[in-house]
């Protein structure tokens, strides 16, 4: 999977102008990915639910495992898909921003780690379908990208989604009466594996082996040309964790 990930790790989003630009298609994405779950719950309630039956997952059974694929569209109710609209809009954008082809390739693994998990561990006597484990899949995605990215904003956004939402991970264990906790684990894990996996390996590149560390003096430098490599207080790299945030603040326009 590595291989794949190369293609837009040298070309994501760095601009504050191409930044707002992804986003913008992220919010597109997840408003068209809406509208595609609710006019399939239309469709499926009109029909008395016939697509639940005809496309969602039943466990240990080979001629239904593309509904690995299909099963996250669709949804038992009303109340089902309410409940996971919301969620699923807020983490999914909030995994899209970065990169709209990741994300994609991200919902990809989320959803066969999610339909995987009930494949192969759940009773045969039950029928799955709904988008929970997509959502547990981004906000899996979304606590650790920048962790992995190393982008201080993608990890302060993480943090306040693991302290804000920390309570969905009470629903990925097994005694939840009427939930598939196999899947929302399944899809918890997938978007885990998926922030380290598509992780963005340009965000901070390592210095080559040879080339002038910190503080030292370049060609170009001399007197009354500051050192490279130096923070703004002159020491070295004492300021570089403050220059790391303004940039980050910077890429998203918020400076």
């Amino acid at each position: 999977m590595g291989g794949w990930t190369r293609g837009w790790n040298r070309t994501g989003p760095q601009t504050a102008e191409e930044i707002i630009a992804e986003a913008r298609k992220a919010f597109f994405v997840m408003f068209g990915f809406m509208v595609v779950v609710w006019a399939l719950q239309i469709v499926n309630w009109a029909s008395g639910y016939d697509l639940d039956r005809e496309f969602g997952l039943i466990p240990n059974d080979p001629s239904r495992l593309p509904a690995i694929l299909t099963a996250p569209f669709l949804h038992f109710g009303w109340d089902h898909i309410e409940a996971n609209s919301g969620p699923l809009f807020v983490f999914g954008f909030l995994a899209a921003y970065r990169g709209v082809v990741r994300f994609l390739w991200l919902t990809l693994l989320v959803a066969v780690s999610s339909g995987l998990a009930v494949w192969l561990f759940q009773g045969s006597n039950t029928l799955g379908v709904g988008a929970s484990g997509l959502v547990f899949g981004y906000f899996g995605y979304v606590v650790l990208r920048g962790l992995f990215d190393r982008r201080l904003i993608d990890t302060l956004i993480g943090i306040v989604m693991a302290a804000s939402f920390a309570y969905l991970v009470t629903v990925a264990v097994p005694g939840t009466p009427g939930v598939s906790w196999l899947a929302h684990l399944g899809g918890l894990v997938g978007g885990m594996a998926g922030a380290y996996l598509l992780r963005d390996r340009s965000a901070r590149a390592a210095t080559p082996a040879g080339a002038p560390g910190p503080g030292a003096v370049g060609p170009g430098d001399g007197p009354g040309r500051p050192a490279l490599g130096k923070g703004r207080s002159g020491t070295g790299d004492s300021g570089s964790g403050r220059e790391d945030l303004h940039k980050e603040l910077k890429d998203l326009g918020l400076l």
